[in-house]
């Protein structure tokens, strides 16, 4: 009885101890860990609660553009839709998002790891000698073992072990039975030589936060795209909806001169073979009309998909109504090549991800020089044991000296009986090409992202200037077509008026009205033009973003 209570004793004893490690292990984790350790409340959001499609969110902030049965946007307005409900946007933001956990990862080898064990063997075998203290022996096994530890980002590595064990025999020649011992034992390595220091091991975590460094610069390349395909697509949209109506209105004009031909034919006024002009320039426009309508349905339904107008059936039906003016107010915008330029080559996030991966392979390259090195590594350890059990008087008269687990962890805690040592191992590879393979392939991937740097710049120079040239070249447009939309009208009024007149035949007003017609779609090409030069320019030059505040989350 007294020996089933002192092992309930012992099992309850290391079920505290197990606990006890396990509690302090969680709130009082150490600096390096405590840094990245997820809440509760985390796992509950990333892990416990499963994506549905239903939890995806849907188009934001639509229902506030409405006014008068349509979709009323200005250029700021569709950009800050693109931002919120473009798919892709959304997409290239969860990619950027994903690379946070890449560092968190990176951290992976500094957590501390809490390792328990715990068996129990019984056996039963018969006697072959006296000495075993009868016919049958039975003996009952209990161990337990628990380990703590950690590596820090120096290289050292930290290691405490506690083991403990309980032996119960029938054995009567035993001097302690059942016997408890427990042992505990501290170790510390540390690399001097190979993975010496902070650098080597650090290394995986700086190069992380600067891949999640490139991934927040590659994810502002694709919202400059995205934001950029969106002003272009607004401005197309306008560009077709002002050029049918100017179509319409030629077919207007066209329309008109038909009908007034037609009286003068009944009349008598006009030869009967001058209407087919004028009536085929009906059927002509009116052909133009119906193009240009269903090019601008396209059109419309491409930029709705692009502002996440389309996932919405209300807001999908409604009409858009595009505010912003294609012809530019106030000054015309002026640039100087060269400062235009530098600061393309400064502010271009493109760039920025080159040179965050250049200082990745120098970090790569040293770290492979570090491979090279010999592997030195000194330990060194200290352990205390400790023995407690029942025990046997060796003196008359005989008796039993009762003990148990206090005993032992007395022992261990005052280091009755310590143990200590140090461990130098030196590795020392006559050649390793692996090591030398990987210097090689991280020299060539510097090498690489070099000359993709220079590819880089190169194409951005080229970029910037035909942008420049392009937005020049719109500012002239600009100025010629207006100076044509001018003459075509004042031609159109001096042709009717000779038409009136009886002067020219009505083959020359049919003419200068499709001249007309011709010189406001090229003043309103110019004006669209223009707005896109900009747009162009701003985009080179990684000014895009800081025109309509738009700020990424670090």
């Amino acid at each position: 009885m007294k020996r089933q209570l002192s092992g309930l004793f012992h099992s309850r004893v290391l079920v505290f101890l197990y606990l006890f490690c396990f509690l302090y292990l969680l709130y009082f984790p150490s600096s390096a860990h405590a840094q990245t350790f997820p809440t509760p409340d985390y796992w509950r959001r990333v892990v416990l609660r499963p994506v549905s499609p239903a939890q995806i969110p849907g188009p934001e902030s639509l229902q506030d553009f409405v006014a008068g049965g349509k979709l009323r946007l200005t250029l700021d307005d569709a950009v800050q839709l693109t931002i919120k409900n473009n798919t892709d946007v959304r997409i290239n933001q969860l990619t950027y998002e994903n690379s946070q956990f890449a560092v968190k990862r990176a951290y992976a080898p500094f957590d501390p790891l809490f390792t328990t064990t715990y068996s129990a063997n019984r056996s039963t075998t018969p006697s072959i000698s006296q000495l075993e203290g009868g016919t049958i022996v039975s003996s009952l096994s209990q161990q337990s073992q628990s380990s703590y530890a950690q590596t820090y980002q120096t290289g050292t590595r930290t290691t405490i072990n506690f083991n403990s064990s309980r032996s119960v025999s029938s054995n009567t020649f035993l001097n302690v039975n059942p016997s408890i011992s427990a042992n505990m034992s501290f170790n510390i390595s540390q690399p001097l030589l190979r993975n010496r220091g902070l650098y080597p091991n650090r290394a995986p975590i700086v190069i992380a936060q600067r891949s999640q460094k490139q991934s927040r610069a590659n994810f502002e390349v694709q919202v400059s795209d995205s934001v950029q395909r969106a002003i272009d697509q607004y401005w197309g949209v306008v560009q077709a909806r002002e050029n049918l109506a100017v179509l319409r209105k030629s077919l207007e004009l066209s329309e008109a001169t038909y009908a007034r031909n037609k009286r003068e034919l009944e009349l008598g006024a006009l030869p009967p073979l001058d209407i087919y002009r004028s009536e085929s320039q009906v059927a002509t426009r009116r052909v133009s009309v119906i193009q240009a309508e269903y090019n601008l349905k396209q059109l419309e339904d491409d930029f709705r998909r692009t502002i996440g107008a389309d996932l919405d059936p209300y807001i999908r039906a409604l009409d858009l109504d595009l505010v912003q003016p294609a012809e530019p107010t106030g000054d015309l915008l002026a640039l100087d090549s060269q400062e235009a330029l530098q600061r393309a080559l400064q502010k271009r996030p493109e760039l920025e991800s080159l040179r965050l991966q250049l200082q990745n392979d120098d970090t790569s390259v040293r770290l492979a020089h570090n491979s090279l090195q010999p592997d030195l590594n000194f330990s060194v350890s200290y352990s205390a044991s400790g023995v407690g059990g029942n025990q046997q008087n060796p003196t008359p008269p005989p008796a039993i000296l009762r003990g148990g687990l206090g005993d032992a962890l007395q022992q261990v805690g005052g280091f009755d009986f310590p143990g200590y040592g140090f461990t130098l191992r030196l590795s020392l590879p006559i050649r390793s090409r692996s090591a030398e393979a990987d210097l090689g392939s991280a020299m060539i991937s510097k090498r690489r992202d070099l000359y993709s740097l220079r590819s880089r710049e190169q194409a951005i120079t080229l970029e910037v200037r035909n942008a420049i040239h392009q937005l020049e070249q719109a500012k002239l447009s600009m100025a010629a077509a207006k100076i044509a939309r001018d003459l075509a009208v004042k031609n159109l009024e001096a042709e009717q008026r000779k038409y009136e007149l009886g002067v020219q035949t009505i083959f020359f007003v049919l003419d200068a009205q499709t001249q007309l017609a011709t010189a406001e779609q090229g003043l309103l090409q110019a004006y669209v033009s223009y707005q896109r030069a900009v747009t162009a320019v701003e985009r080179g030059t990684g000014a895009l973003l800081d025109r309509f505040r738009i700020q990424l989350a670090q």
